[in-house]
């Protein structure tokens, strides 16, 4: 038995395979967003919300360039700090503004 296949069959199967393949990859980079999240969670809350009455500042809201800038501010030395100097230097500035995106997004 011979199987044929029309052009649009074939131009189906292969939108069917790169959807499948952006979704894995848009939650791949979803995964990754939120583990890079998850570092600076000890000192500043789940998902940027700092515990109410500490002296850390809450990241949830916080707008997007300010947080970049702040943070690059701190990996340059130019923003004085205790830590957070020598725990910026870990992130790339691509990583920078994945973090601000995210935390940018969360609720207050």
């Amino acid at each position: 038995m011979k199987i044929h296949f029309s052009t649009a069959t074939l131009a189906l199967c292969a939108l069917a395979a790169s959807s499948s393949g952006h979704a894995q990859s848009a939650s791949a980079q979803a995964l990754y967003t939120r583990s890079l999240a998850a570092t600076c969670a000890n000192c500043h809350g789940t998902d940027g919300r700092a515990v109410q009455g500490s002296m850390v500042l809450p990241l949830a809201g916080m707008d997007k360039n300010y947080l970049a800038a702040q943070m690059k501010a701190f990996k340059t030395g130019t923003r004085p700090a205790t830590v957070m100097h020598q725990i910026s230097k870990g992130y790339s500035d691509a990583q920078i503004d994945i973090l601000a995106g995210y935390f940018a997004a969360q609720k207050k």
